[in-house]
Formats: structure tokens, sequence, C-alpha cells
């Protein structure tokens, strides 16, 4: 994974305050105890996962040195364990917290905006950000299709929108009617599997799949994040659609009605398709641009200072013109076309990117299509359809001069990057709550104890007596609760859209593998000057980090501890 990840920014954040461990906790040959330790009486016992708790029956006794043949091996394990506890509360600095920026940009690749002459632009959820009050509307008029359309039961009228059960990135199987998600090594993530609004026991998920969480590629998804059996929710507009999906289920589960998971599926894509091509939602919002659309100005400060700076910019959505042309004069003011060297509307991507069939077709001022054959694309002008084959002969913008922000990883930028050299900005409007959450004490707290722990475990598993195995269990029982703590901070049936417990998500592979940069909005590259370049940082690998928080903190470094491994060889 790129350093630019934010999670493992706020890692390497804590690891470099956790530095000064190396004066306090020096590895002994061999058993990597620590020579000297400063304790404080801060750390007192009991408590909840966090400073100053420790697991249920542990000894509250100061370090010892590593027991003689047959002494109690339980009361040096604990021992260790509150010498760490210590350790970790005493070096983890109270301005750890709020290290990260929400409105900071993050690179998963080196870029230097010197470098980049044009800048295009997706619209909806790009150049426009809409209020999370548009989700439960998209809900409901789905909803009442399916039940007036489709004549599904009058009954699920009773179902409202959920902000709070759905995140971005989740895969659903049709088959099984299952919603999990997945890791960047295809593992459902147990404990984040559902049927309906109904969690599903890890034993049925791992039974479902063969007797393994492992899911094969062929059967996840295709370049476009859609399998034979399975899809994955990636752009903000899913959320009441996975939301719609799964009251359904669980209507029809609740009431032991038969249903064919193929068609229920279909059903419900189709309604929240329908929300779309109906214009409902483009008439929801043109009505009520105030409620609806965020951050407009920043929106025309971002362009504006662009142009200002001699940049040109262009537009490639599929929305229509009509509601692209409203939205347009609300954020930027009645001449926003004038900002832009090329606008294209109603593009269908990601197709746009791969078919050179489809032809350019311009639109007269009222937006009918006009029948002139397209030799050039003008500025000022409205341009539909069209491909992007067309549209780098006509305007030469190819490689990484061109910058290409969107919030879709597969329709906007997947392409762009792997195909056609553009570099790509992915927006995640999620971002930002989520390090407002990185930010809190509790969890930093909670991470780098969770971190010190797993540690330890990986250290002191070469005591295999049964009191030693005892011990090793309620550590591991603790690492669990923490790591559930952890995951409801975030979301409490599917956690981080970035993390799993230890892994990125099948999300973050996606966004580090099709984005250069990316960012919570916009209005992030106001605090940036144009000639920036951002640096990722270098992340260790396994094979690389010397200085492992959870190594300094157990005092033992990766080759000392494989001399207490020698007896398995």
């Amino acid at each position: 994974m790129g350093r630019g990840l934010h999670g493992l920014q706020a890692a390497g954040m804590v690891g470099a305050g956790l530095r000064a461990a190396a004066r306090l906790w020096l590895p002994c040959r061999g058993h990597g105890r620590p020579r000297a330790a400063s304790s404080s009486p801060s750390c007192p016992g009991c408590g909840p996962p966090g400073p100053g708790s420790h697991c249920p029956g542990a000894p509250r006794s100061a370090p010892t040195p590593e027991p003689a043949s047959g002494a109690d091996l339980s009361a040096y394990l604990w021992a260790r364990y509150q010498d760490m506890r210590r350790l970790v509360h005493d070096l983890l600095p109270p301005e750890v917290c709020s290290l990260l920026n929400p409105a900071a940009i993050y690179a998963n690749n080196e870029i230097s905006l010197h470098d980049v002459e044009v800048y295009g632009f997706d619209y909806d959820y790009t150049l426009a950000q809409y209020a999370d009050s548009l989700h439960p509307e998209i809900f409901s008029a789905a909803r009442d299709i399916l039940i007036e359309h489709y004549k599904y039961p009058e009954s699920i009228r009773k179902y409202d929108y959920n902000p709070s059960f759905a995140i971005r990135g989740l895969h659903y199987d049709i088959q099984k009617s299952l919603l999990m998600k997945i890791d960047a090594f295809h593992y459902v993530q147990l404990g984040t599997a559902y049927r309906g609004l109904q969690p599903v026991p890890d034993e049925e998920v791992i039974d479902l799949y063969g007797g393994t969480q492992h899911i094969p590629l062929y059967q996840m998804s295709d370049f476009y994040g859609k399998g034979p059996s399975i899809k994955q929710f990636m752009d903000i507009f899913s959320l009441p659609e996975m939301a719609l999906l799964s009251c359904v289920v669980d209507h029809f589960l609740g009431h032991g009605l038969e249903f064919d998971q193929a068609h229920l599926y279909k059903d419900v894509t189709d309604a929240i398709r329908d929300v779309h091509v109906k214009g409902l939602m483009y008439q929801w919002i043109e009505q009520d641009m105030e409620k609806y659309i965020l951050r407009g100005d920043e929106t025309f400060a971002v362009l504006s200072r662009l142009v200002d700076h001699g940049k040109q910019l262009f537009l490639i959505t599929n929305s229509p013109f009509s509601f692209v042309d409203k939205g347009m004069r609300h954020m930027v003011g009645p001449d926003w076309r004038q900002l832009f060297d090329v606008v294209i509307v109603q593009a269908d991507k990601p197709s746009f990117f791969t078919d050179p069939r489809k032809p350019f077709r311009k639109l007269d001022e009222k937006g009918s299509l006009q029948w002139d054959r397209i030799t050039r694309l003008e500025k000022g002008k409205i341009y539909r359809q069209g491909n992007l084959f067309d549209f780098l002969r006509l305007t030469e913008w190819r490689g990484p001069r061109v910058l290409y922000f969107g919030d879709h990883l597969y329709s906007d930028l997947a392409d762009l990057m792997l195909r056609h050299g553009w570099r790509t900005g992915a927006i995640i409007p999620e971002l930002e709550r989520e390090i407002r959450i990185i930010n809190t004490e509790q969890y930093m707290h909670s991470l780098t104890w969770q971190q010190a722990l797993t540690g330890l475990l990986e250290r002191m598993q070469t005591y295999q007596d049964a009191e030693s195995r005892q011990v090793l269990a309620a550590w591991l029982k603790e690492r669990q609760e923490l790591r559930c703590i952890t995951k409801a901070l975030f979301n409490a049936q599917f956690g981080s859209i970035f993390r799993t417990f230890h892994n990125p998500t099948y999300f973050s592979r996606r966004l580090v593998r099709f984005s250069d940069l990316y960012m919570a909005s916009l209005s992030c590259l106001l605090n940036y000057r144009v000639d920036f370049t951002f640096y990722p940082r270098r992340t260790p690998l396994q094979h690389e980090a010397p200085l492992w928080m959870d190594q300094l903190c157990t005092g033992c470094m990766k080759t000392p501890f494989l001399s207490d491994m020698a007896h398995i060889r």
C-alpha cells in the first residue's frame, strides 16, 4: 500500500512519537527483555480497554527478570503485560491526537502540480458535493417504485432509510443475498456479513464459501467491480441502494416469503436507476439547491484560481446539460462555461473511455442536438456523448500533464490511469469524517494498545505450558474486543471504508491503484500552491521496518526473536 493511505500516515506519526522507547527499552540478547524501564503510577490497573486497563485476573506486578525453569510463567507474562501498558501510556504524547488534517490531500504517487497543464472534472460529487439528506429521498422514491410499479408488498413501505447502516465499497453476493466487507486479499471480514438487516454468523459465512473466508477473484469482480454473482458498491449514490436492498430482503425473510435472489436484486437496482433516469433526483436538487448542494463557493474558488494561473479546464459528466447548467449557475454564475475549454455531458462513462464508436454531438443553447460533424471542440460550447479517443485527437491533451478528478474509482479513474496515463484525483467525502475519528483520543489509544498487544502475543507465544496458554488466550480475547471497539467507532456494522481489522479493504486497494491523489473534496486544492509537489511517504514493507512500534514496546526486534524459535527447527 502506498504511504498516502492516511491510516498508515497516522500509524507512522504514532511510531515517530514512540521512538523515545528506544531509550527506555533496549533489547537484551536472546530474550529481548528491557534493561531499564521507566514506570509510571498513572497506569493503575483495572478499567475498560485503553490506557490504564488490563485483562481480568492480571496481577499488578512490577517488571521481573525472566523466570527460572519451573517458575510461575503466568505471573511473568502478566508482569510483562503491565510493563507494556505503562510504556505505551507514558510514550503516547498528548499531541498525537489531531495530527491528521481532514482538509489535506493525500498522495499515493508522487505528482507535481507544476507539471499539470490541464484539469478535468466529473460533476456529481466532484464539482457538486451533495448533502446526505439526498439519500433518504432516493431510498423512499425507489421503495415506492418497487411497490407501485413492480408490485412488491405494500408493507415494505414501513422501512425508512438508515444512514448508519451501510458504507461505500461493500460487496453483495446476489445468489446468497449477502452484503459484506472484503479486504484487499479477497477475504471476508468476519462480523461484517449481513443478510437483510441481520448479521450472519461467522461459521455460516465460512460454510457458504466452502470452508473459507476467501472469495476467488473470478467471482468477485471484473475490471469495473462487477463479477458474475458479486457486485461492489463503489459510488456514494449506492448507499441508499444497499439500504433498500437490505430492507427488502429483511422483509421477505422475516415474513417467510420465497423469492428469487437475482430477480429481487435486479428489481431494486432498476428501481434505483429509475430515480435517476426519470429525473426525480435532478428535480429535487434543482428545486432546492441551497439545501442539497454544498461548498458551491469553494468550487468556484478552485476553478477561478486554476484559470487565473493559466490552466485549461474541461468537464466530462454523465449528467444531462440542463441539470449541470442549473447547478453550475448556482455555484459559479451564469458565465460558468467561460471557465471551461471543453464541456461534455451525458458522456456514458465508463464506455466513454473505452468505446471509440460513439461520435460527439453538439448541443445548442436550449440543449437540442445538432447534426453537424464535429471537427474541433470549442470553448463555451456543449457536447454530448463522444469518446476519449476522439477527445485526445481533437485536444492533444495526453499523458501526465492532465489531472482528472472524480468520485467513482472505476467509472471515472481506472481507465484514465491504467490505459491512458493521465494523473487522477479521487474525491472521497467520507474521508473527512474518518479522519476526525482517527484524531480522537479514544481511537489513538485503542489502536496503539492493540498494536502493542499484538506484538506481545507474537513475542510470548514461545511459552506453551498450560498456564501460559491461558494468559495468551486472554490476550487474544482482549485483542479481538479492541478490534471490535475500533471498528464500531466508524460504523457499527461494517467499520471503516478503508480498513478491515488490520488489512486495507478492497476499496482501499482500488483507491491506491487508480488514484495519484485523494481528498475529501475539491476544495482541498485551495490549501496548496498550484505548483505544489505531493510526495508520498515511503511505506515500510514487513521486512523493512526495524522500529515497528509494537516491537519497541515488547522490547524485541525481529532478528533476536528468531533465537527463541530455534527449538522448532
